[in-house]
């Protein structure tokens, strides 16, 4: 018999596909940290899921709480039998399920490339890139998935410029990312996947150890101060980063746009609400809809409640993000809100890293599809349109489209 896979232990069912499932406004209303059981766990299986924006941030922010991989349990059980878990602590590089100092160590040798100055001297390339693949878009005889013809490739190419991979690597890691970010994968997928985006990580880096170039990771080979592993390792998190978040909310994001056409018109007769729009979708949509981890060192109490030494907390993002201590009215969807004080990016040491570069693709990308496509529209009924419900990050897998 085949093995069925639990759901994950947080609420994941949606009546809307913008919105997050409804039980998080009962709980966030009425039971703000509220006691979970995790089906997977190095040590305690009892935790809490935490609902509220004010918790969630001052959780974020706590030295008391740890992010480390081999201390935490499992949001989303992996869909096949798992005995005897005993993960192990991150490999070296691998600094995004690290404490500090180790985390800090890795961070500190990236943040130079991701810094708002550096973002705002690559934006002309960033839209170079942009403008290119909508030229070969505009050849193409629609309907079109706008996945491979736009979103994809704007990233591929942006990701290859930055990090210094060749594009055919991109893609070929992006497939091998998406498998495994799914929660419904099989053993063999997930053994056969994870072998391949391994060895294909080796091989780059064993090549730009051999003939450093000037992208991010090749300067970082210069820097004399990491191992292949090392380096392995940190390509794994910035690329994967990158490939499992920015395409989901170029792809999801422009959906909701359609969806909402009194907001986009607001932006196509003021451009200038294109930042504030951007903010607004990352706070609406929240693609981390599994949420972050945490996990008590010492007992801890937050916001009323006595959070144990060992217990994993999962800190819902799109309840955060939705909480109307917050924001007002913050189920309707108003590109004019000031929202930076979202948690799509996460607070705290462990805050995106490439969260500027993330927001200026969305920014050039939105403004830029539309200008070029004005008469942009779904080519089929939005109930058609599959959702990634199952995967890590939430989004689309496919956004059919036609204009003229």
């Amino acid at each position: 018999m085949a093995f069925e896979p639990k759901p994950p232990v947080i609420p994941t069912d949606r009546t809307c596909p913008f919105d997050p499932d409804p039980e998080y406004r009962r709980l966030r209303a009425e039971e703000p940290i509220s006691p979970l059981t995790f089906d997977i766990a190095p040590g305690r299986k009892d935790g809490w899921l935490v609902t509220r924006h004010e918790d969630v941030r001052a959780i974020m922010t706590d030295p008391r709480f740890s992010h480390r991989a081999d201390l935490l349990a499992l949001v989303a059980s992996p869909p096949f039998e798992v005995e005897n878990y005993d993960p192990k602590p991150s490999p070296p590089g691998s600094f995004v399920r690290m404490d500090a100092p180790d985390h800090t160590h890795y961070r500190r040798l990236l943040t130079g490339f991701f810094t708002v100055r550096k973002i705002q001297e690559y934006e002309p390339t960033l839209a170079g890139i942009i403008d290119g693949v909508l030229e070969e878009m505009a050849g193409l005889e629609p309907p079109v998935d706008l996945l491979p013809v736009f979103v994809q490739k704007v990233v591929y190419r942006s990701v290859h410029s930055v990090m210094g991979v060749p594009e055919a690597d991109i893609a070929e890691l992006d497939r091998h990312f998406s498998a495994i970010m799914r929660i419904d994968y099989t053993l063999e997928e997930f053994i056969e996947h994870n072998t391949a985006l391994d060895q294909t990580l080796a091989r780059v880096v064993k090549e730009l150890f051999a003939e450093p170039n000037d992208g991010l990771l090749g300067k970082l080979v210069k820097t004399g101060e990491l191992t292949e592993e090392e380096l392995a390792n940190i390509a794994w998190i910035t690329i994967g980063g990158a490939l499992d978040t920015t395409p989901n909310m170029l792809g999801l994001g422009t959906f909701a746009l359609l969806e909402h056409p009194e907001q986009l018109r607001k932006i196509r007769e003021r451009p200038e609400l294109m930042e504030r729009a951007v903010e607004e979708l990352l706070r609406y949509l929240t693609i981390s809809h599994m949420g972050a981890s945490r996990v008590a060192l010492e007992d801890v109490e937050i916001g009323g409640t006595k959070i144990e030494a060992g217990q994993t907390v999962v800190l819902s993002l799109p309840a955060a993000n939705r909480d109307p201590e917050q924001f007002e009215d913050p189920e309707v969807f108003d590109v004019t809100r000031p929202s930076r004080r979202h948690l799509a990016f996460g607070f705290g040491i462990h805050q995106c890293l490439g969260q500027h570069l993330a927001r200026a693709t969305l920014r050039l990308g939105y403004q830029k599809l539309f200008d070029r496509f004005p008469g942009l529209r779904l080519a089929v009924e939005p109930h058609e349109i599959p959702l990634r419900d199952k995967a890590m990050h939430y989004g689309v897998y496919a956004l059919p489209v036609t204009w003229g």
